[in-house]
């Protein structure tokens, strides 16, 4: 208000158009215009009567008291406060006094109730929705741009364990506690924000804790107001602490490109690794090799001491290839099972290559010292040359493969190169695949049953059924003998057909005899899924024909509702690789065998190309855990870990689980108290025959 250095003219403020008072230095009231009088309910004798703070409520008369021997000093006294009026009701006064030549104050009211009553609202609103964040669990700021004061909520600072009085209420607070490796990305994303690029701000980072620990956070706001140019005044926002996913995702990437047994990279990441490499050769001009390492004698070792024994032999053998390697430009990676691969880069001659190899062979030559048991194993090398021998890497693979298959042939505990005269070996396994065809017409094929319990109860409820091939001359063979070649060359296509055809007929008759919601459990083939209708190449005969999957309708759910079973009674089993390569038309017969009611189940979970994004996007029911996992499963161990993990995200994503290769109680109690859904393994029972498996399910339903 502009005051008057002059004795103002009372009769001047008898109009003046709001209310208008003069006070003595003892704050006597000596003088108030009709306004303030009318506002009081009081006349002028009345007021005189009065010191001003008896105006005022008793809780504002200290602050007033204190705001008038500060303006002592300067002259200039003002303060908000609320005034009694004379029908009992109370307005929000702002009060502005100056010090007049002759010691008396000349002051004026102002009424601010509405504003007042706006920033109440506005603040209760604020406090309203800071608790409504709060009570997800959230940290919440208000950060005050231009003034550079941020606020915290108290569920804020105890996410990072500090009390209010040790915080100041500004940015560069928490900003200097982000992990340095995570500030320009949120600066980024923060300025994105600030300037309209962005609607929200998100962005994820680390920040340092009192007791010295990082903690993973989403930190979301949105900038709330704004000035006549555009610039940011006020932004809100929460902190949500996703430590716990961080760490959930660290373990599934983990797993997803490492391998778990000995910590080598695995096939998915080793495919990444080689095509960095051939870059950095293409801009080199030199080569890059690989080198397929696989260790003789191993399956007489493992079936001799037992898997754990075998596992110790793995990891023995990965920290020496790892040590022949050092200090060279190479990755060693584990392909499964007892099969290595090393990449090379830099190399300038064949010879650079061969002498790797032949130290990798010394390295593995000796003594292996197994708890106690002195083990002796050698190895076979196959290697072959980016681009001499091959320019991707599927066929660098292939070519590495037949001069291992050529090593092995040799006598094991050497190597050998890549030579067109490979060609020769490939004709030996072509003849097992010649056997392959007569086997159909021979019915040297058979099917055993490994069952499936459900661990909340004990009881069968699945059964996996496993195909075994009675060769004429090298006896039983296992799928893994044998599959790979039917795959190569069509035949899967007859041969998945006739186990379809046998499961579904099985599961009709113990369904219909024995156990009504029993569920078989059957693998498909990737290149089941990738041709035309199996069913009309079985009838045309032209199983070698592969290709894309067609659009056709698929034949299984077909074939199901011709034996008039549901589709819950059969789950087919799909790998990794199938995910990893499908295209729409797969993603399209997954979805048509699960619309039909039929479970699809993700075999050996983890060695291989384990994604997020695959499980998200395609349409998986269960998930099984592989055996390497489960094999050394204890307490406290970095495979429990794992399996948590596994069981938890697949949880998330509505999947069952089951493990595989479950050996001992512990294992199995292990992973009941994880989670799991469903074991199978030895400690179940071994596959079985469908005369031994009937006799199971009778005993089981008998308890």
């Amino acid at each position: 208000m502009s005051m008057h250095a002059e004795l103002p003219d009372q009769a001047w403020l008898q109009f003046a158009a709001h209310q208008v008072w003069l006070m003595d230095a003892d704050l006597r009231p000596l003088f108030g215009n009709p306004h303030l009088l009318s506002y009081l309910g009081l006349d002028q004798t009345e007021l005189q009567r009065l010191r001003w703070p008896e105006l005022l409520l008793p809780d504002e008369r200290a602050e007033f008291e204190k705001r008038w021997a500060a303006a002592q000093s300067s002259g200039e006294w003002v303060m908000d406060y609320r005034l009694r009026a004379a029908d009992g009701s109370l307005r929000w006064q702002l009060a502005q006094a100056r010090a007049l030549p002759d010691g008396r104050w000349l002051g004026s009211h102002t009424d601010i109730n509405e504003r007042k009553n706006a920033e109440t609202r506005l603040r209760e609103s604020d406090d309203l929705w800071k608790l409504a964040l709060e009570s997800n669990g959230d940290g919440v700021w208000d950060w005050y741009v231009q003034t550079g004061v941020e606020t915290y909520s108290p569920r804020y600072l105890q996410m990072y364990g500090y009390g209010e009085d040790e915080i100041q209420p500004s940015p560069a607070e928490f900003d200097a506690r982000t992990h340095p490796d995570d500030v320009a990305q949120m600066t980024a994303d923060r300025e994105a924000h600030f300037s309209g690029a962005e609607p929200l701000y998100s962005n994820e980072h680390r920040v340092l804790c009192k007791d010295g620990s990082w903690k993973w956070i989403l930190s979301r706001g949105m900038v709330i107001s704004r000035d006549e140019e555009g610039r940011p005044l006020r932004m809100v926002g929460t902190h949500t602490d996703i430590t716990t996913r961080r760490s959930n995702e660290a373990l599934i990437w983990q797993q997803a490109h490492f391998d778990a047994l000995t910590g080598l990279p695995n096939r998915s990441l080793l495919r990444d690794r080689l095509e960095q490499a051939k870059l950095r050769a293409q801009r080199s001009g030199l080569s890059v090799a690989v080198l397929f390492i696989d260790l003789d004698q191993f399956k007489e070792v493992n079936d001799m001491l037992g898997h754990a024994m075998g596992d110790l032999l793995l990891i023995q053998a990965a920290g020496r290839i790892r040590q022949a390697c050092e200090g060279l430009p190479s990755t060693v990676a584990r392909m499964g099972g007892d099969e290595f691969t090393v990449l090379l880069e830099d190399v300038s001659a064949p010879a650079q290559a061969e002498a790797l190899a032949q130290q990798i062979l010394q390295s593995l030559s000796t003594s292996f010292e197994l708890q106690g048991e002195r083990v002796f194993v050698s190895a076979s090398i196959g290697l072959s040359l980016y681009p001499s021998d091959g320019e991707q890497a599927e066929t660098l693979f292939k070519h590495a493969d037949q001069a291992l298959y050529l090593a092995k042939g040799a006598g094991r505990n050497c190597q050998r190169r890549f030579t067109p005269e490979l060609q020769a070996a490939a004709l030996a396994r072509a003849r097992l695949s010649n056997d392959l065809h007569d086997a159909m017409a021979g019915q040297q094929f058979s099917l055993v049953y490994q069952p499936i319990i459900r661990l909340s109860d004990g009881r069968i409820c699945k059964a996996e059924a496993l195909l075994r091939w009675q060769h004429p001359t090298r006896g039983m063979l296992g799928p893994a003998e044998f599959v790979p070649l039917a795959e190569a060359s069509g035949l899967i296509i007859e041969i998945g057909e006739w186990v379809f055809e046998q499961v579904a007929a099985q599961a009709k008759c113990w369904r219909e005899s024995i156990a009504p919601h029993l569920q078989l459990c059957l693998n498909k083939s990737p290149v089941q899924f990738r041709v035309a209708d199996a069913r009309e190449i079985v009838a045309t005969g032209q199983a070698g024909q592969t290709g894309k999957a067609s659009a056709t309708a698929p034949d299984w759910p077909a074939r199901l509702r011709e034996l008039g079973l549901p589709g819950q009674a059969l789950a087919v089993e799909i790998t990794e690789g199938l995910l990893l390569e499908a295209d729409s038309a797969v993603t399209e017969r997954l979805s048509a065998l699960r619309m039909a009611g039929m479970q699809i189940s993700l075999d050996d979970f983890g060695t291989g190309f384990s994604s997020l994004s695959y499980l998200q996007s395609l349409a998986i029911d269960v998930l099984k855990i592989d055996r390497s996992f489960v094999q050394d499963l204890r307490p406290g161990s970095k495979n429990l870990a794992l399996c948590k993990a596994i069981i938890t995200m697949a949880q998330a994503l509505d999947m069952q689980v089951v493990a595989e290769g479950v050996e001992t109680v512990e294992q199995r109690e292990l992973l009941r108290a994880a989670g799991c859904d469903f074991v199978q393994g030895y400690l179940i029972s071994r596959p079985v025959s469908a005369e031994e498996f009937e006799r199971m399910l009778r005993e089981d339903g008998k308890t």
